[in-house]
């Protein structure tokens, strides 16, 4: 096995787990019924002209089931925050008593749940495609090697790594799978 091919394989899996970790990542966003300050993650407040994630302005909390907290530790930026919360489109309305923002998540009707659960299967799909383009990317860089003229890896080795790339694909794929089916079990238990 030559050490650009050892590489590359190393590589490939590194950029495969990375990828698992943000389908991972993805899938907190989506709501399951309980209240997770993940969920505001993704939104971004703008704080003197730049934009900051949420949890750098201020204490997210889950205090309850059912409610998030948010305690900006600058009170000014409290409208602010409203504003980037209802544009994250999040399916929740802020309230505020001049000191915190309040969350309250409704009740998920099956409707909202099998939303849930197509959004969640179309992470799982992007995360997917995401492997399979590692796969792409990693098997042409292994053609490449083989035709290299300075230091070529035999058609042997190619066969073997593209196996071996493949077997790691069929694994994170397979991963991505489990994720989605125990997400799709918290979205649709009640």
């Amino acid at each position: 096995m030559s050490i650009a091919s050892d590489k590359l394989v190393k590589e490939c899996e590194e950029k495969m787990l990375k990828t698992i970790e943000a389908v991972k990542e993805r899938f907190t966003a989506i709501r399951a019924g309980r209240a997770n300050v993940s969920m505001l993650d993704g939104i971004r407040v703008e704080n003197y002209g730049s934009e900051v994630p949420l949890n750098q302005i201020g204490t997210v909390s889950a205090p309850e089931a059912r409610l998030l907290v948010i305690d900006p530790w600058d009170k000014s930026l409290i409208s602010k925050i409203e504003k980037a919360i209802l544009a994250a489109n999040i399916g929740m309305t802020p309230n505020n008593d001049g000191r915190v923002i309040r969350l309250v998540l409704p009740e998920l009707t099956a409707e909202r749940r099998k939303e849930y659960v197509k959004l969640a299967k179309n992470e799982a799909e992007n995360g997917k495609v995401a492997v399979r383009n590692i796969r792409k990317d990693a098997n042409n860089h292994l053609k490449k090697l083989e035709k290299d003229k300075e230091n070529p890896i035999s058609e042997d080795e190619l066969k073997k790594e593209e196996t071996h790339i493949q077997t790691l694909t069929d694994k994170y794929v397979k991963e991505i799978d489990e994720l989605l089916a125990k997400k799709e079990k918290e979205i649709t238990t009640i």
